[in-house]
């Protein structure tokens, strides 16, 4: 058994609305979607044009810097859509689902005696490689680079976030192979972290190098793993995959057609019945919260986020699920005026501040909501930010340098070694209410424009 890391920084947050472990069918549904919005870096190019008829895994657009990285359809059927934004800004690809599924038909071959440049050519060619990101940066990777390792975290500590044993359950083929590709991808290891106590089935995946994480939130991030394992130099660079994308992938190399069927959690306070459902990625939001959310009787109204509270993205009620979420949350929007908040003993609302009475039941279960209580304020020194980031680095001088666009010290600083998701924990704790991790998305851009 490996060395158990134990973490001592960082923060649960108990909310109401946990799935219970029964899982439904979600129906196929009439349409299913694509976004470019999903992939940082993307410079989409279209394929199809509304009317075209595909299969699933054909593709529907590709990223301009790089042509032979596809996007490919989760289902066959019709392009109903092509929905644009801002400057013609491609917002997704809509394709209306056939009764009856279709695939493309891609080769199925001895791994053992498969070289790297075949596994990467079908990846390419069924859309899967827009799986595996890179780090530094949280990009799409790049196929021409040899990671010095390749990341997968099983467990996910974010609020109300999915038991990946529950969702994986069945999938242990699968798994070992997706897992034998990954390992056809890099010279080096193929390191998979699992939680303390909760190893299940994970524990028992060959060809692995396996780390034990016990700790707070957020130590599921594989960011956080990978700096307790083997940090991101400057020149490295390492691969991550979302542990239901390694099962999509060993799916792939098993039948040879695109299966890209995932369980999320549907979680949150305003759920009438939280539990589990089986979607094909890219449905719509409807095909799991249509009749099974609370009515407000104070008047207000909802906030349907794909993904966890910290970093899913708002969708709308006929919006589609993101690609790499893995839970859908349904919160109150606090859009409601609160008389004398400020003033009002607050027993209901959390707070790492003991302003709050939180602190005294620790394991109490709350119903937040998303007002932020007041505007943004002067960025100032508050030391939270190092309490609850379980990163060796100072991240408050990270965030002053990316502000102040100092490239030679955001690189010393550990600019290399975070994404979004890393410091969402501090925005949350933050009493100045800066969108820290828009912050972090911009200095990675300036990263990516001048290195």
């Amino acid at each position: 058994m490996s060395k158990i890391i134990k973490l001592r920084k960082g923060l649960d947050i108990n909310l109401q609305g946990r799935a219970s472990e029964s899982l439904a069918e979600a129906p196929m549904a009439k349409q299913y979607a694509v976004s470019p919005l999903d992939f940082e870096g993307l410079t989409p190019k279209l394929l199809v044009k509304v009317g075209d008829k595909v299969k699933a895994g054909a593709p529907l657009f590709f990223d301009k810097n790089d042509s032979r990285v596809l996007f490919t359809s989760p289902v066959s059927g019709t392009v109903a859509a092509v929905n644009r934004g801002e400057k013609r800004r491609i917002l997704n690809v809509v394709v209306d689902a056939d009764a009856k599924q279709e695939y493309e038909e891609f080769p199925v071959f001895d791994l053992r005696k498969a070289d790297r440049a075949e596994v990467v050519e079908v990846l390419l060619k069924s859309g899967l490689w827009t799986m595996i990101q890179q780090r530094p940066y949280g990009i799409v990777a790049n196929p021409d680079d040899k990671p010095k390792a390749v990341f997968v975290s099983a467990f996910d500590s974010a609020p109300l976030a999915p038991d990946m044993n529950f969702t994986l359950r069945g999938e242990k083929p699968a798994l070992q192979k997706g897992f034998d590709v990954l390992a056809k991808l890099t010279d080096g290891k193929v390191h998979l972290s699992v939680k303390a106590g909760a190893e299940g089935e994970m524990a028992t995946i060959s060809g692995v190098e396996l780390h034990t994480f016990a700790g707070k939130h957020p130590a599921g991030n594989v960011g956080i793993q990978i700096h307790h394992i083997d940090p991101i130099a400057k020149g490295d660079i390492v691969w991550t995959v979302n542990i239901q994308d390694v099962a999509a992938i060993g799916r792939l190399f098993t039948t040879g057609k695109i299966d890209l069927h995932k369980v999320i959690a549907l979680t949150g306070s305003e759920v009438v019945k939280p539990q589990y459902y089986r979607i094909i990625s890219g449905a719509p939001v409807a095909s799991v919260t249509e009749g099974n959310i609370k009515s407000q009787t104070d008047g207000g109204s909802v906030r349907i986020i794909s993904g966890n509270v910290l970093t899913g993205k708002k969708v709308a009620a006929d919006g589609f699920v993101t690609f790499f979420a893995n839970q859908i949350t349904v919160i109150p929007e606090g859009d409601k005026y609160e008389l004398l908040g400020w003033a009002a003993p607050r027993f209901n609302k959390f707070s790492v501040s003991r302003s709050y009475f939180s602190w005294i039941c620790p394991k109490k279960e709350y119903r937040l909501d998303t007002n932020l209580n007041g505007g943004e304020r002067p960025f100032v020194v508050t030391g939270l930010f190092e309490q609850y980031l379980p990163m060796d680095i100072y991240p408050m001088y990270l965030f002053k340098a990316i502000i102040a666009g100092d490239i030679d010290k955001m690189e010393n600083l550990g600019i290399y070694e975070i994404i979004e998701e890393d410091v969402a924990l501090c925005e949350f704790v933050d009493p100045s209410k800066t969108e820290i991790q828009q912050l972090v998305r911009d200095g990675i851009n300036l990263m990516i424009k001048e290195c």
